[in-house]
């Protein structure tokens, strides 16, 4: 069936059932929450989990593998291996995200424009929520992040990693997971973006009076703050990269 244009996706249709698989794998995370499982925990040994879920061997062995693609766990082959609790990460999130957006044929300006539709409301919570030590971890990198000034690449990474902080400074971990994936996505392509030293003394600045604002738990300038920086870099990479920015997002799995 053709969508018809204009209309959101995945908003219509008859649900169809899901696999057993899927169903077996929806259980043993349940079930790992339930024994409170940390990461580096075994999971009980195959012909335990063949008992429990009531499966063959197959639709165990496929669930265990989606989880493992979805970074939930890590399968150690050999005596002694089997199933180990891990802690998914918004890698997963990025190459989901990515995919979606190539079949939409979007441009990496999407990005740009979904980073400043949610960073000045992110530093507005950050003003109000940010714990003490993570306002010490903000603090550094911003001490940080005017060392490595010099360094291209150290400094891209510590700048984005600012802006990660933010985001989990929020206290709202779906915003959290957000961020890092569309980060992911950037950081998946080559853009060949450069930011000479003026433009990288000014992100100095500015990271600075965000920190600021957000230490002094003043949300009306952490939002403008950042509203303002996040306008900025925008122009920026309209005026020096416009033809990196309007590049067609393609999927990428991740490191």
């Amino acid at each position: 069936m053709t969508a018809v244009p204009g209309t959101p996706r995945g908003t219509g249709g008859v649900k169809r059932p899901q696999k057993t698989a899927l169903l077996v794998a929806k259980q043993i995370v349940e079930d790992i929450a339930r024994r409170g499982n940390t990461v580096g925990d075994r999971l009980p040994p195959e012909h335990l989990m063949l008992e429990e879920y009531g499966v063959g061997r197959g639709t165990l062995r496929e669930s265990l593998r989606y989880l493992e693609l979805q970074g939930a766990l890590t399968l150690k082959p050999g005596p002694g291996g089997g199933p180990i609790v891990q802690q998914p990460d918004a890698g997963t999130l990025a190459a989901s995200l990515s995919l979606l957006l190539q079949f939409e044929n979007a441009p990496f300006s999407t990005i740009m424009e979904a980073r400043a539709v949610m960073e000045p409301p992110l530093a507005r919570l950050a003003a109000q929520r940010m714990s003490p030590e993570a306002l010490e971890r903000l603090r550094a990198n911003v001490g940080s992040l005017r060392a490595d000034s010099r360094d291209t690449a150290a400094f891209t990474a510590g700048s984005e990693h600012f802006h990660a902080l933010i985001a989990w400074g929020s206290g709202n971990a779906l915003f959290g997971y957000l961020f890092d994936a569309m980060v992911g996505i950037l950081a998946g392509a080559t853009m060949g973006v450069e930011y000479p030293k003026r433009q990288r003394d000014h992100t100095c600045a500015i990271h600075e009076e965000i920190y600021t604002a957000i230490a002094d738990a003043d949300a009306d300038a952490a939002s403008s703050l950042m509203a303002r920086h996040i306008t900025e870099h925008t122009t920026y990479l309209e005026k020096r990269f416009r033809t990196a920015l309007e590049q067609p997002i393609r999927w990428d799995l991740g490191g």
